[in-house]
């Protein structure tokens, strides 16, 4: 119990090298995956469609201490933290800048594998994919997206494809002719994509707007959501 409830934080997380994802769905998906399971604990009142042999009972008190949910759904599982896969740059690959909050970054794992992006590379400073907030928004589809945590100036700067960064400024993506494969950024929450990073942009591109401008700028996972769907409309 202590150990599981110690992955909440980053820190136990690498150091064990395990994570923890809570509910029915959630496991479901995880155990379809390649991802290692190392536990799996049930009050028993949710019934898990996976083949899995360790799976033990507790009780709804033992679970509430273990869970990070304020009303915990009846299962909570520890997997093995994935060694990131190579990167394929033979498709789209997006890149975060410094996402900082949660629901931001499981929203925008989730869109990747709503339009097949299958490569997520993040910048050291972006919120940690196993955060159990950004898992509870990703709904399983953490199994399917690779998530590379790494100095992305020198990822660019050895990057083989157009890099393609969202700005206020930038030019239409309706009015943009997009490739078959290129580099997506998208910015922090509440500063953009840093200035080394935007040098590195070949080219700036924005979500049009067709209100009167009183919206100073549309959420992260919004503007991400859009500009793949043009992304897989014109590829």
């Amino acid at each position: 119990m202590k150990l599981i409830k110690s992955l909440h934080q980053k820190k136990y997380r690498n150091e064990h090298g395990l994570f923890v994802i809570e509910g029915r769905k959630g496991l479901e998906e995880l155990f379809s995956s390649s991802i290692k399971p190392y536990k799996v604990y049930t009050t028993g009142a949710v019934e898990l469609n996976v083949k899995y042999d360790d799976i033990q009972l507790v009780s709804a008190r033992e679970l509430k201490q273990m869970s990070a949910l304020k009303n915990p759904n009846g299962a909570i599982g520890a997997f093995h933290i994935p060694t990131p896969k190579s990167i394929d740059f033979e498709d789209w690959i997006l890149l975060l800048d410094e996402i900082q909050d949660p629901g931001n970054l499981g929203t925008i794992i989730r869109l990747c594998d709503w339009f097949g992006i299958t490569n997520l590379v993040c910048s050291k400073n972006t919120v940690d994919c196993y955060n159990p907030k950004v898992l509870q928004a990703t709904m399983g589809s953490i199994a399917r997206v690779n998530v590379l945590y790494t100095n992305i100036v020198t990822f660019l700067n050895s990057c083989p494809l157009p890099v393609y960064g969202s700005f206020m400024d930038g030019v239409s993506v309706h009015e943009t002719e997009l490739p078959k494969k290129g580099i997506l950024v998208m910015g922090n929450e509440g500063n953009g994509i840093s200035l080394n990073v935007k040098k590195l942009c070949n080219h700036h591109i924005a979500v049009p707007q067709y209100g009167k401008g009183t919206t100073e700028s549309l959420n992260v996972g919004t503007a991400s959501a859009i500009l793949l769907n043009e992304v897989r409309r014109q590829g």
